[in-house]
């Protein structure tokens, strides 16, 4: 999956040059938390657009809590110590601070995308240190004083599904990563190590702390959709129990309609994985 135009927005501007870096590139050289969605249908919606906002929202409050560094790129000894607004303030302040960057660099990524291609959009929280050490108590209105957003956009052609050598291709080669609960830049260069792994058919690579129980991908959530054995598919439901298997009466062979014969198999999140949105979909 090649890119062939690039887009940023960082500091209020948008840019489309030869010089707007890869993806990774980009993220290497900025702290900070950050998602990843892509757009469908010929560029006509992002997926899950929404969830992946919840989701960058909880990662740079986890970050801010428990790994500032990791947000505001300041060595542990100059780190400052503030308590964030209540959670509702901190959600509509980091969504709305992202939503209105990426309505600024979409239209004109949209205006270039070619026929047959799709965006690949990437989000980037970070945080301003010098206007951090400015203030005393953060506010809703002092949280967008504080934090920046990039919005990295690449425009490509999707794979065709369904072809087998388009499928994944997986090697298990590294350890768990530590604050799995958040997406982060940082570790875009941590996972370099485990990239010199990489055997050359392999297309991802898996994440395990014993070589035996499967925790992630180094990109991706790692889940499995089996059917169940028949003597178990009845009133059981998905992995953990996390959510209930709705079957359809007119297409179910079982006596409940509560039945489903399918289920998820995935580490959970106290194992040390990524919620990844298209994990949770599955599962619900």
């Amino acid at each position: 999956m090649t890119s062939s135009s690039r887009f940023l927005f960082s500091n209020g501007l948008v840019s489309h040059s030869s010089t707007t870096p890869p993806v990774t590139t980009f993220l290497e050289s900025h702290p900070g938390a950050y998602t990843t969605t892509r757009s469908h249908n010929n560029g006509s919606c992002l997926l899950f657009w929404d969830r992946h906002l919840n989701r960058l929202s909880n990662s740079a409050r986890i970050l801010f809590n428990s790994n500032p560094h990791l947000l505001f790129n300041f060595p542990n000894s100059t780190e400052k110590s503030l308590s964030l607004p209540p959670l509702p303030i901190w959600d509509s302040a980091v969504k709305a601070l992202v939503d209105d960057s990426a309505r600024k660099v979409l239209p004109v990524a949209l205006r270039e995308r070619k026929d047959g291609e799709e965006l690949a959009v990437t989000a980037l929280v970070s945080g301003d240190s010098q206007r951090l050490r400015k203030i005393e108590n953060l506010s809703g209105r002092s949280v967008v004083e504080v934090l920046d957003v990039c919005v990295h956009i690449a425009s490509y052609v999707p794979p065709v599904c369904g072809l087998r050598e388009n499928g994944a291709r997986l090697a298990v080669v590294g350890h768990g990563r530590d604050i799995a609960e958040a997406k982060y830049s940082d570790w875009v260069r941590l996972r370099k190590p485990l990239e010199n792994l990489r055997p050359p058919s392999v297309t991802e690579l898996l994440l395990s702390n014993d070589g035996d129980q499967i925790l992630e991908g180094c990109l991706t959530n790692f889940f499995v959709v089996c059917r169940k054995e028949n003597n178990e598919t009845k009133g059981k439901y998905f992995h953990n129990n996390e959510s209930a298997c709705d079957v359809e009466q007119e297409r179910s062979d079982f006596n409940t309609a509560a039945a489903c014969p399918f289920e998820v198999q995935t580490a959970p999140i106290s194992d040390g994985v990524l919620p990844g949105v298209i994990r949770q979909l599955v599962i619900e």
